[in-house]
């Protein structure tokens, strides 16, 4: 098949070429041009075009009431989550945690561990979720923990707090999801602290 040039609006021109191959494939474009800095993917359908972003922001969530905060309908294409921490604080001493789910939240099979750096050397094991690092009321965490996919769905996250007393956190962790992420929860150990300062939001990939 002789290739396809598409004639620019001067002497120029560009070509589309199909390689070769039995059979027949068909690509449908999305209508539409899309907003900036889009870029083209399959989507739900392999050979339907769509316009998406690179990267997709999540709405910030208001850390300042409530035992946990969820963002949900994670699309299952995605391969990498980062959540970021705001000045987040709770009225208690409980670990935080953060939970992934796929139908529903994960409460154990975590492989985490947690390191505090600044005021001495402190560390911690965690087994209910991924920690984000916690100790006292009030104290304001600032940084993000990025969530990545290993392969099918083996997850591995690591990641760095700042701690507004003047210390910092670092943590990492691992879990195996039972199916297609499609949840994270950030809470703590015992469910029942309520964030009373900051914002959290995620980035999705």
């Amino acid at each position: 098949m002789s290739p396809v040039r598409l004639n620019g609006s001067t002497s120029g021109y560009s070509e589309l070429s199909a390689p070769a191959v039995a059979g027949n494939n068909s690509i449908a474009l999305p209508t539409g041009n899309g907003t900036a800095y889009q870029v083209l993917r399959n989507g739900a359908t392999a050979g339907s075009l769509e316009y998406a972003d690179k990267i997709v922001s999540g709405t910030a969530v208001a850390s300042t009431s409530g035992t946990s905060i969820d963002f949900t309908s994670i699309p299952s294409w995605v391969k990498r989550v980062t959540v970021m921490f705001n000045g987040v604080s709770t009225n208690g001493s409980s670990q935080g945690l953060i939970q992934l789910g796929s139908g529903s939240f994960a409460t154990s099979g975590y492989t985490s561990q947690w390191v505090l750096i600044g005021i001495g050397t402190l560390n911690g094991t965690v087994s209910t979720g991924l920690p984000w690092f916690h100790s006292s009321a009030g104290e304001a965490k600032t940084g993000h923990l990025v969530i990545t996919n290993v392969s099918g769905n083996a997850w591995v996250c690591s990641g760095v707090l700042r701690v507004d007393t003047g210390y910092m956190s670092t943590q990492a962790g691992n879990i195996t999801l039972s199916g297609t992420l499609d949840r994270v929860r950030i809470t703590t150990v015992n469910g029942t602290d309520t964030f009373d300062a900051g914002s959290i939001n995620i980035l999705y990939e």
